[in-house]
């Protein structure tokens, strides 16, 4: 239920962290040029965001505490960007890894966020029943992760800004070739432009520690909740690849490597 054009929809029911002057995207928002969000282009290549949290930024900072607080406390319901400037929402392109602190949350609202990854920790957050980040244009995937948060029944997210969606089909960044070994890589520190985290620390299926084996992603497009989203695995084997579950029904079938892989017509065609 994702649509943004959808009429009778009350941003505020969201928490609106839009400018309370301008009301403008932009003042909150940096520009995203993936992909055309209203016109399909099949043909077309993706990549990964390349930006890097700023951890040294008052607006980190200010969203770790706000973290802590809400884990101290106990809240159900979490709505991070409310309690930030419109300077410091513009600063927060990831959540920390200290959201796995919110076991007894179970509405996250990123409403209208500057986000363009989450971190895997959020599969920790297994109270969450409600995922709202409506309007986070930047957004175009999620990990994994998230379908261990098995009380989430609701979602609202913005369609169109997803790789892969029904409406649109654009398509998914070329994952790497799978590695045996880390040789080659730091999983505390790779290059978001090649592998779209910036940390890779446990398999995404059994959850062992991904430095002890190899690493093994795939893209795979799963209904979470109310919405198909495309999610990133981080697989420490190739067992692990072959124990994901099938692509959900009018997506692609089959775990895939992205790049210009066939998909089923869009809404568009």
């Amino acid at each position: 239920m994702t649509d943004e054009a959808e009429s009778g929809l009350n941003l505020n029911r969201w928490g609106d962290t839009s400018d309370p002057v301008t009301k403008q995207r932009v003042t909150r928002q940096d520009a995203c040029s993936c992909f055309d969000q209203s016109r399909p282009h099949p043909r077309a290549r993706v990549g990964f965001h390349a930006e890097r949290q700023d951890t040294s930024a008052s607006g980190w900072h200010h969203l770790l505490e706000l973290i802590d607080e809400a884990a101290a406390d106990g809240r159900e319901e979490f709505r991070p960007l409310t309690g930030l400037s419109p300077e410091e929402r513009r600063q927060i392109i990831t959540l920390p890894p200290n959201i796995a602190q919110l076991t007894a949350v179970k509405h996250l609202v990123l409403y209208g966020s500057n986000l363009v990854r989450i971190p895997p920790e959020i599969g920790a957050m297994t109270s969450l029943e409600e995922f709202t980040p409506y309007t986070s244009y930047r957004l175009h995937w999620f990990p994994y992760e998230i379908t261990r948060c098995r009380k989430l029944t609701r979602s609202t997210v913005s369609t169109r800004a997803l790789f892969g969606n029904y409406k649109l089909r654009p398509p998914f960044p070329r994952l790497q070739p799978s590695l045996d070994s880390f040789a080659d890589l730091d999983p505390g520190n790779p290059d978001p432009r090649r592998w779209g985290a910036t940390a890779t620390h446990s398999c995404s299926v059994c959850d062992r520690p991904i430095e002890q084996s190899g690493l093994h992603q795939m893209w795979i497009s799963l209904r979470v909740a109310t919405d198909v989203l495309p999610l990133l695995v981080n697989a420490c084997s190739a067992e692990c690849v072959a124990a994901l579950p099938d692509g959900a029904r009018d997506y692609i079938p089959t775990p895939h490597k992205g790049g210009r892989v066939d998909q089923p017509a869009s809404d568009w065609d």
